[in-house]
């Protein structure tokens, strides 16, 4: 007869439920490529974000209203002249506040909470797991129950803020076919950030919490065929959800750097008409 279980066996990595792999891995191929990957492309995401957030140069073309993500709404006196699409109620701010900072804490949360960002973060950074039919390193685990963990269940209300989000960044793509000197223009930088809003509205759709606000309640899809209509796209979209959520961070990244470029005088913005 095997002896009682300890408290430590009964939960965590070790309890019943979990798989017990007694070696570092039984894998034989090279599966800590895939994490590897991920934390380097997170990192290396972060990292730009956060540099060009906090630098304050280059993210508004005068000439053409081009106005880069990062800083959008722009909402303080410290913005630059015209890059104030909705007013400035803040005054000017210190250099260690980004100036998108009414949005950037929402963008940041509804990221980190969605549920592929989990998974890659789970694996790439906590190792838990770092892959299928290897061992973990923790000795316990508490799912998302507890500080920080918890927060994680609030990524439908962060999914409300993203929607507020992309309708202002669809304000900033209709408001950049602006011509020098004024009248309607079309450049390169208005075919990004077009490009850039729809793919965010494709991830932002393709959320797993708004798969369950358009059909997640419903018990008779027959009484509901617009909203089952609506779920259904939906959940084509969310089966892309992870292409979708690699897609819209390197836009991100390369819309805010071909407006670095054109704000900064390095390169001029290829016109179209206007």
């Amino acid at each position: 007869m095997s002896a009682p279980a300890t408290e430590r066996e009964k939960t965590g990595v070790f309890s019943p439920g979990r798989a017990r792999i007694l070696v570092r891995t039984l894998r034989k191929d090279r599966w800590w490529l895939s994490p590897l990957l991920t934390a380097v492309g997170l990192s290396a995401f972060v990292i730009y974000a956060t540099v060009r957030s906090f630098v304050r140069t280059a993210y508004w073309v005068e000439d053409y209203h081009y106005l880069t993500p990062f800083y959008s709404p722009c909402l303080s006196e410290s913005c630059v002249p015209g890059s104030s699409h909705f007013g400035t109620p803040f005054p000017e701010l210190p250099m260690i506040i980004p100036l998108g900072f009414v949005v950037l804490p929402f963008l940041l949360g509804f990221r980190l909470t969605c549920y592929y960002y989990r998974k890659a973060y789970y694996r790439s950074f906590w190792f838990s797991p770092p892959a299928c039919a290897v061992a973990e390193p923790h000795s316990k685990y508490s799912g998302e129950t507890k500080l920080p963990l918890i927060i994680q269940n609030a990524h439908r209300y962060f999914f409300y803020a993203a929607v507020i989000v992309s309708l202002i960044n669809t304000y900033d793509a209709v408001t950049a076919f602006h011509a020098k000197g004024g009248g309607f223009g079309i450049g390169l930088g208005n075919v990004i950030l077009v490009g850039n809003v729809i793919l965010l509205w494709v991830y932002t759709v393709s959320c797993h919490s708004c798969r369950h606000v358009t059909g997640g309640r419903l018990k008779h899809f027959s009484a509901h065929p617009i909203r089952y209509r609506i779920w259904t796209q939906v959940s084509k979209l969310n089966a892309r959800h992870m292409q979708y959520a690699w897609i819209t961070l390197g836009t991100l990244v390369l819309t805010d750097f071909y407006i670095m470029m054109v704000s900064s005088g390095t390169i001029s913005d290829l016109r179209f008409i206007g």
